[in-house]
C-alpha cells in the first residue's frame, strides 16, 4: 500500500515513515511543504495520504487545503489528516463531500502504534477514522431538544459515536456486547430519524457522522 507523508517536524515525519514501512506500507513520498504534497498527490496517486494540517509555506491549513483540493480532483481520494488540536470545523471539511476515506486524528494518536496504523487502513479502504477526542467534545456540546439528534435514543447516540470513529457494525457489536442484529438495527433507526434515505449515490454513514458532527458547531 502506497503512502504519501506530509509533515514538516523532520523527527516525526522520519518516524511516522518508519512505523508505516514496518507494518508493511511503502511511503511513495516524505514532504515537509504543501506545495510539494500537491505535486506528489498528483504525480504519485499514493493509495492514502497522511497530511499535517499546518504546513509551509503558510502554516495554517495548508496540509488540509492540498488534501481536499487533491480529492476534488481525485474523488474518494484516501485522507487521514493529523491535528496538534481538536478543530471540529477541519472534521466537518474533509467529510463534507459525502464521500468515506477520511480520517482526523490527533498527533499525540500516533504514539498509540497500532491505533494510528489501524486508522491509516481503515481509512486506505474507504473508511472513516475520528479522534475519539473529537467525538468526546461533540457529546459535551448541548444542542436544542428540537434538533434531529436529540430524537436518538442513549443507546443510538453510543452506536453514532462509534460510527463517527469509524467503526463497523461488527466491531461496534464487539464493544457493546451486543448483536450485529441489534447494532443493524440502531443503525437503521438512526438513518430514519436523521432523514437519510437509500440513496446509491450517498454514503449513509458518512452522512450521519457530518449529522453528527454539524450538531456539534450548534
Amino acid at each position: 500500500m502506497r503512502v504519501v507523508l506530509a509533515e514538516d517536524l523532520f523527527l516525526l515525519r522520519d518516524g511516522l515513515a518508519r512505523l508505516l514501512e514496518a507494518h508493511g506500507f511503502q511511503i511513495a513520498a516524505a514532504v515537509e511543504s504543501g506545495p510539494e504534497l500537491t505535486r506528489a498527490l498528483a504525480e504519485l496517486d499514493p493509495d492514502v495520504a497522511v497530511v499535517d494540517v499546518r504546513l509551509p509555506p503558510t502554516h495554517t491549513d495548508e496540509g488540509l487545503q492540498c488534501a481536499l483540493r487533491a480529492r476534488q480532483e481525485r474523488p474518494g481520494m484516501p485522507v487521514l489528516v493529523l491535528s496538534q488540536h481538536v478543530e471540529q470545523l477541519y472534521a466537518r471539511e474533509l467529510l463534507a463531500d459525502g464521500g468515506g476515506g477520511v480520517g482526523y486524528l490527533l498527533k499525540d494518536r500516533v504514539f498509540d502504534a497500532d491505533q494510528f496504523v489501524d486508522a491509516v487502513r481503515r481509512v486506505a479502504a474507504g473508511g472513516t477514522a475520528m479522534d475519539p477526542q473529537v467525538i468526546q467534545q461533540l457529546l459535551s456540546r448541548r444542542g436544542a431538544e428540537s434538533r434531529p439528534l436529540a430524537r436518538l435514543t442513549p443507546r443510538e447516540r453510543e452506536v453514532l459515536e462509534l460510527m463517527a470513529q469509524g467503526r463497523t457494525n461488527a466491531a461496534i457489536a464487539g464493544r457493546l456486547v451486543v448483536t450485529e442484529r441489534a447494532v443493524a438495527k440502531h443503525t437503521a433507526n438512526i438513518f430514519a430519524k436523521l432523514g437519510l434515505e437509500v440513496s446509491d449515490d450517498d454514503n449513509r454513514r458518512v452522512l450521519a457522522v457530518l449529522a453528527y458532527l454539524d450538531h456539534g458547531r450548534e
